[in-house]
């Protein structure tokens, strides 16, 4: 795999994600990690299942952050 075209140094290894509805009750929180993409790009990402606290129903989620310009030239 390329280097990245750069990384940011004073990124954290990982961050929090709190999800809230319209009314600030949590659904969930969760760990994000660093993570070094398929295509070259740095930055975060985590997958995870939510359960909506009212109705009980599952949510599949996925966050991804991508820092911008890391990926490499071709």
């Amino acid at each position: 795999m390329p280097e990245p075209a750069k990384r940011d140094p004073k990124a954290p290894p990982h961050l929090v994600i709190t999800i809230k509805d319209n009314e600030g009750k949590d659904w969930s929180t969760t760990i994000v990690n660093k993570k070094d993409f398929s295509t070259g790009s740095v930055g975060y990402y985590a997958s995870e299942k939510v359960t909506n606290p009212e109705s009980g129903e599952r949510y599949q989620c996925g966050f991804s952050f991508t820092l911008i310009g890391s990926k490499p030239a071709k």
